[in-house]
């Protein structure tokens, strides 16, 4: 009966922590190029009920038997989002529609082959370095322009350029005379070039990528691996736009309603358990 009691628990904490990731995506519907996550959850590995005596193949009267969920890990949703216009010459907005020969994505951004292998669509990133020196991607194309001419994201790291170095200006050329071309170079009013090329990064599997807040990504191994853009990739830089989040608000609030709804199931069964060994240890305890 204990068992039960802790499969209901662990329905809790599960459906906590998906609310939780709701709640944060909500919070962030307005934040420019927020990616939304989705938690994910599985059952309970079963090795330990067979190694116990008690697994699925010991319970076949009444049926499979399992150990409850757990929130496994909270994926993110790199699709694309809707670009607004905001007319302020230091806001970027990508653009990223990346195919690769023979294969259809699905709307989540994935393909799966007739063997199973899964395959990912690639994303493009705008390139940062942060205040340690290390790499960063960020689909947030909020930036300005330090008093020395240094291109800077909302967070303070600082834009790379094709040339792996962080991105500075002329001085006394601000953003509002500066114009970015196709290919990403930044042109001056007059159509000179400048000799500064913003650096965006094609990732193959985006999902290797972990989050560390304010709009940024890591790599979560070094077995991670991004490369520049190609000339003909379907990615493009849109000047005076940013980026809004991908977050369904409407199916946000769906989720969360259901992991409300789940919560109280759960929540009752616990409450079940709790009057049942009530009357064991009271009622029956006294016979």
């Amino acid at each position: 009966m204990l068992r039960g009691l802790y499969t209901a628990a662990s329905g809790m904490v599960a459906q906590q922590r998906r609310h939780d990731t709701v709640t944060n995506n909500i919070s962030n519907i307005n934040t420019p190029g927020y990616k939304q996550t989705n938690a994910v959850t599985r059952s309970f590995p079963e090795m330990l009920l067979s190694l116990t005596g008690a697994g699925p193949e010991h319970t076949t009267t009444v049926g499979r038997l399992t150990s409850g969920v757990f929130a496994e890990e909270s994926l993110s949703i790199h699709l694309q989002g809707d670009l607004m216009q905001t007319n302020n010459s230091s806001d970027f907005a990508l653009i990223s529609n990346i195919d690769l020969d023979g294969i259809a994505f699905d709307a989540s951004g994935k393909f799966i082959g007739t063997d199973g292998e899964v395959t990912f669509q690639p994303q493009a990133f705008f390139t940062l370095q942060d205040q340690n020196g290390e790499v960063r991607y960020t689909r947030g194309g909020k930036f300005s322009l330090t008093e020395q001419g240094f291109l800077m994201s909302s967070d303070g790291s600082s834009v790379l350029g094709t040339d792996g170095q962080p991105i500075q200006m002329p001085a006394g050329i601000g953003l509002d005379r500066l114009l970015l071309t196709g290919d990403q170079r930044f042109v001056d009013v007059d159509g000179e070039d400048i000799g500064v090329q913003l650096l965006i990064s094609r990732l193959d599997n985006p999902n290797l990528l972990v989050r560390e807040g304010n709009g940024n990504f890591r790599f979560a191994t070094e077995a991670g691996e991004a490369e520049a853009i190609a000339p003909d990739e379907r990615v493009e830089v849109r000047q005076g736009y940013v980026e809004r989040s991908n977050v369904d608000a409407a199916q946000a609030a769906v989720d969360l309603m259901s992991a409300l709804r789940a919560y109280e199931a759960n929540q009752k069964v616990i409450q079940f358990y709790d009057q049942s060994l009530n009357k064991a240890v009271n009622d029956v305890g006294r016979v």
